[in-house]
């Protein structure tokens, strides 16, 4: 059965084993997921859940949103993300989903969004190796050349090319992080080590597209 929930990001801690060895956690509040949406084949082309999840003001909310969460029964959410099912019967719209999903040690995939690390060069964000640093040298920390001399028509810059630009604030995907504590009372998870986005994000758990090595 494919499980999923949405959750903010709180922070990192650490926590201790039985045998006293120390464990880097990161703790993701979960609360309520709300199966906004459920669709199937027949109606949509795929069997896929709408999840939904934290709270937000009302005036904040438009009004087809207004009508697609009254359509479900819920209350208005602020973060919403789809997730793909191979069977349309595995949630109904209406359900809540909690943290006691998932169990310490199992396998999860987290997904969410990168701290944005504004302008950066090639080195920094590529890991390009920099030029000599003396002999006359003037391409110290330079991309250097792209490949202007093509034939038919003079050179370009192909798409994907890297250079210096934008880093982080894209979508990134951590695979097979292990759970180490579920706090179904306090509607916390502990996941060890570190996932995407700074304090407050949100975030996506789904158990792992790859459970064996």
């Amino acid at each position: 059965m494919a499980k999923g929930i949405l959750g903010r990001k709180l922070g990192m801690t650490q926590i201790f084993t039985e045998e006293g060895k120390v464990v880097p956690v990161t703790v993701v509040e979960s609360g309520k997921t709300v199966v906004v949406q459920s669709k199937t084949v027949e109606n949509d082309g795929y069997n896929a859940v709408q999840l939904g999840f934290g709270t937000v003001k009302d005036k904040k909310v438009t009004k087809p949103m207004k009508g697609h969460f009254a359509k479900a029964g819920a209350e208005p959410v602020k973060f919403i993300r789809e997730m793909r099912l191979p069977s349309a019967s595995e949630y109904n719209q209406g359900d809540v989903i909690s943290v006691d999903v998932f169990s310490a040690g199992e396998l999860i995939d987290v997904t969410g969004t990168a701290k944005g690390k504004g302008f950066a060069g090639g080195i920094k964000r590529h890991n390009f190796r920099r030029g000599p640093m003396a002999h006359g040298s003037k391409s110290h920390r330079e991309p250097g050349s792209i490949g202007p001399r093509m034939s038919g028509g003079g050179g370009k810059v192909f798409k994907g090319k890297k250079l210096p630009g934008h880093m982080g604030g894209q979508q990134v995907t951590i695979q097979r992080l292990s759970v180490v504590r579920v706090d179904a009372e306090r509607n916390l998870i502990l996941i060890k080590g570190a996932i995407p986005g700074p304090k407050g994000s949100f975030v996506v758990i789904k158990n792992t597209v790859k459970p064996n090595k």
